[in-house]
């Protein structure tokens, strides 16, 4: 009798970089899991021969994914409704306000934003905050910052593709600090962060929630992170 042939299931393996794969994480920093899906989602867009079209669409995916993980981190309450068949039924709503906040950096980053207020819908609110790189001194400079005058009240979700150095995110968590947005209300989601990023971050933030979709190996001489998707504005926007 002939062995049963493998199923392509079991063929599955995970991506060289990964949460397992990569060095301790801090305690209040997370990843998806390493689903096939998300796998596949994410090698269409480090793929160097996709269209800005489908970058713009896996990429819009990966982030409603990083959305649905953020809002799982979020507190709640319970809550007792009626049915439509008259019945109660005991569920739970979210404690407090929600505010989606998405990091630009250009003035031309409207389609970021529609992703980002697409997929924070649900939180009932969606702002943005315009960072860019100081030619003169290479830090990250605030030039803008839209924010609902209760945001101090709100739980915050900061959302931001790729975490380098971590120095724009820092910048952006001071931001919303210096609103009164209290540290244990934030949650950074983002696609694909370095470990040195994430180390950068969550040791500045301890009390914060960082969740990403992937971590890379790291970063190379020029501090972009490999292997990396390229410049993900460019190809998103361009």
């Amino acid at each position: 009798m002939s062995a049963p042939s493998t199923s392509p299931r079991t063929q599955t393996t995970s991506l060289p970089a990964s949460a397992a794969s990569a060095p301790r994480l801090a305690d209040n920093a997370f990843v998806l899991p390493a689903t096939t899906q998300l796998q596949a989602l994410l090698t269409l867009i480090r793929d160097e021969r996709t269209q800005r079209g489908d970058f713009v669409f896996y990429s819009d995916r990966i982030i409603r994914l990083l959305v649905e993980e953020g809002l799982n981190h979020l507190p709640v309450v319970s809550k007792t409704i009626k049915t439509p068949v008259g019945l109660d039924y005991e569920g739970v709503a979210f404690e407090g306000r929600i505010c989606g906040v998405s990091i630009m950096r250009g003035l031309t980053r409207s389609r970021w934003r529609l992703a980002c207020a697409t997929a924070a819908a649900r939180c009932g609110s969606e702002r943005s905050i315009l960072i860019q790189r100081d030619e003169e001194t290479a830090l990250p400079k605030l030039f803008y910052a839209k924010l609902p005058d209760d945001i101090a009240d709100r739980f915050c979700l900061l959302l931001d593709p790729m975490l380098a150095t971590g120095g724009s995110c820092i910048k952006a968590i001071e931001t919303l600090l210096s609103h009164g947005v209290q540290e244990e209300k934030i949650l950074f989601l983002n696609l694909i962060a370095s470990p040195e990023g994430i180390k950068n971050v969550c040791g500045r933030f301890p009390k914060l929630r960082l969740i990403t979709a992937w971590v890379d190996e790291g970063l190379d001489d020029k501090a972009y992170i490999i292997p990396g998707l390229g410049d993900f504005g460019d190809r998103y926007f361009l």
